[in-house]
């Protein structure tokens, strides 16, 4: 529903930054462009700004693939050409208003408007061109900690946790080699997968088997567990916007196979004792836990068979309900979802809206790890976040 109710604002928006482009134009043709060549700009402007939609109404394949990557590109794009061109426009407003200035004579000449226009592009292109190289570069993080249980035979454990592929029109096949190169650097003894491994659209992967090749090549002492996340499912969506549904939302079945085939252990709202050391529990997501799941368990109900004396790790793909999963005696919750806002200045509320938006955040005995993510939802763009593999070391120590 909310990619339906944001299209005439997207369009309205839109309207105004290519009238101030015109205007822009116009005024370095010294008057108006020749319609020859104003309505080529048009539809090249309008069909790269509706793109994906364009690509909701194309049948699958390479047209669609070119329209959702160009279209939910521009969607970031505009972004911050409407936070830069609407603070200009604001600033001229007030200017105008408190001065009680004529509006006549706080138009600029013609030199400085081209010039303006002129940063303001170089701005806008800087911006796109940094974003897109910064989503698809993926970093690493590392982090230590303690957790105060006896963990048998194991003094450690080298845990790596990745979330957020979404894999689909923009990540696809160089992407996750890359992150399954960075998996194996560090040699873990187990791999976590947090959820959001997919993009919704099973049938937008690039090349279903090579994907399934390259995550087979993850080297793991204990293997590879995960758990779904919100867009583990078969649903429309554009632009990370979805549309209503009265049908309970699954997984693509072709999502549980391609897992299964790329030996990755999808745990839902169950646990598995791992080496009689320590216990792995995953658990369904928050808001679409998917097929055969309704209502996940509490966190007290987690727990309630296990043996508290041993370390308890828990996969959610939402950081939520920490305080209650450390209650519970939860000792790591690691997650992602996040993205830590993904663009600016999200990444800002984003740290608002989650008690942990990325990084450690210690709740009693229990250490919540949320990792921002590999790939991206919506526009290909990261700016002031980034894209990473999780790194963590998990020392034991009994009591």
């Amino acid at each position: 529903m909310i990619a339906l109710l944001i299209l005439p604002i997207y369009i309205i928006a839109n309207y105004y930054v290519c009238m101030w482009f015109m205007k822009w134009l116009d005024t370095i043709c010294k008057g108006r462009l020749k319609i020859g060549v104003r309505i080529p700009i048009h539809i090249v402007y309008w069909t790269l700004c509706m793109g994906m939609y364009i690509a909701a109404l194309v049948p699958e394949g390479g047209v669609r693939r070119i329209f959702n990557v160009a279209g939910t590109y521009w969607y970031g794009v505009v972004i911050y050409i409407l936070l830069i061109i609407g603070i200009l426009d604001l600033i001229r407003i007030i200017t105008r208003k408190v001065k009680k200035i004529p509006k006549s004579e706080t138009t600029i000449s013609r030199t400085k408007f081209i010039a303006l226009g002129l940063v303001v592009v170089l701005i806008i292109a800087s911006i796109a061109v940094f974003g897109g190289i910064q989503a698809r570069t993926i970093n690493t993080s590392e982090y230590e900690i303690e957790v105060d249980k006896d963990a048998g035979k194991l003094d450690s454990l080298n845990v790596v946790i990745v979330a957020d592929q979404h894999m689909g029109y923009s990540v696809g096949t160089s992407m996750m080699q890359d992150m399954v190169n960075k998996i194996n650097a560090y040699n873990p003894d187990i791999v976590i997968m947090a959820g959001d491994i997919f993009d919704n659209n099973y049938d937008a992967l690039d090349n279903p088997d090579k994907l399934i090749d390259i995550y087979k090549q993850i080297n793991s002492k204990y293997g590879v567990y995960a758990v779904y996340g919100n867009h583990d499912i078969d649903e429309m969506i554009i632009a990370g916007f979805t549309f209503p549904s009265d049908e309970k939302l699954v997984a693509d079945s072709r999502m549980d196979e391609f897992l299964e085939k790329a030996g990755v252990v999808n745990l839902r709202d169950e646990y598995v004792l791992i080496d009689d050391s320590f216990y792995l529990y995953g658990r369904p997501d928050y808001s679409k836990e998917g097929r055969g799941i309704n209502g996940r368990k509490t966190p007290a109900a987690l727990t309630a068979e296990l043996d508290k004396r041993r370390p308890i790790l828990v996969i959610d793909h939402e950081p939520r309900e920490l305080q209650e999963l450390a209650d519970a005696g939860v000792d790591v919750d690691m997650s992602g979802h996040t993205h830590d806002g993904q663009i600016f200045p999200l990444n800002f509320t984003s740290k608002i809206i989650w008690e942990n938006s990325r990084g450690l955040l210690d709740k009693g005995d229990m250490t919540s790890v949320v990792t921002s993510g590999v790939g991206f939802y919506g526009p290909g763009i990261r700016v002031g976040t980034e894209a990473e593999v999780v790194d963590l070391k998990i020392n034991f120590k009994s009591k």
